[in-house]
């Protein structure tokens, strides 16, 4: 089976609006330091299924993971992969916690959704603060646009540290710059204090490529409170140049702590 990925995290959002990923704000919620992102970790966990796939997870792969315990910065993570039915298992485990678990595969190839179904927003020029009121079920968002130039795909794969040759000898944006966009499909849309991105589904259409611009369209379809926290949940597509269709993502963050809530 595949040997285990060990990567020493990198927090790669500690300057970010997001102060989760702070050392000292985090610290004001209970945590050892600044959170390093879900959607980084997510990265570490796609080295295997690519390892095992190839190109082709890639292109039609689906992986979900869920975030549990934080990574964080500078410490090492273990990714386990165990053989189970349909795919391959995923866990990540630091400093002797298990930190997130998953599940990846490699279904047939299926026509990508119609793009004319995901509604292209506008980003706003001034972003409300993130409630019920401004993240409405329904709610179509849109993240800002990123350009996948040479520069910002060899500094994505260094930040992750991915020791896969596949992106480099190919040309491919690695798949946790993909997740990224849903992240940015909130930021971009409304104005959030630290949050936390507890977990994702996704499913591969295509390969994204050096050169592409990315930006996702996303509907909100679930505004919800649990145990103190409220989450919001968006279906999301990651779409190349306006016209290619990367992956469609499920897409879970915690948009207000009850820690911050009660502040």
């Amino acid at each position: 089976m595949l040997a285990p990925h060990l990567v020493r995290a990198f927090n790669t959002a500690k300057a970010s609006e997001n102060k989760i990923h702070d050392d000292t704000v985090a610290a004001r919620f209970g945590f050892t330091g600044g959170l390093v992102p879900g959607v980084d970790v997510y990265a570490y966990m796609t080295n295997q299924p690519v390892m095992k796939w190839g190109r082709a997870w890639l292109e039609h792969g689906s992986i979900e993971c869920r975030f549990g315990k934080p990574v964080y910065d500078g410490e090492m993570a273990e990714i386990e992969a165990t053989e189970i039915a349909g795919g391959i298992g995923l866990s990540v485990t630091s400093r002797g916690e298990n930190c997130a678990m998953g599940s990846a595969a490699l279904p047939p190839a299926e026509p990508a959704p119609d793009l004319a179904d995901w509604t292209l927003a506008t980003v706003p020029e001034h972003r409300p603060p993130a409630s019920e009121a401004s993240l409405p079920v329904g709610a179509w968002l849109a993240s800002r646009t990123v350009a996948c130039t040479p520069d910002y795909v060899r500094q994505y794969l260094e930040d992750v540290r991915e020791t896969d040759s596949l992106y480099a000898d190919e040309g491919l944006v690695h798949p946790g710059t993909v997740l990224r966009m849903c992240n940015y499909a909130l930021s971009s849309s409304v104005v959030l204090g630290p949050w936390i991105h507890v977990g994702s589904k996704v499913r591969n259409f295509a390969a994204a490529r050096v050169g592409d611009e990315l930006v996702a369209r996303a509907r909100v379809t679930s505004n919800h409170t649990h145990k103190g926290h409220k989450f919001v949940v968006l279906d999301a597509m990651v779409v190349a140049n306006n016209r290619t269709a990367i992956a469609r993502v499920e897409h879970t963050a915690i948009y207000l702590p009850r820690q911050v809530a009660a502040a």
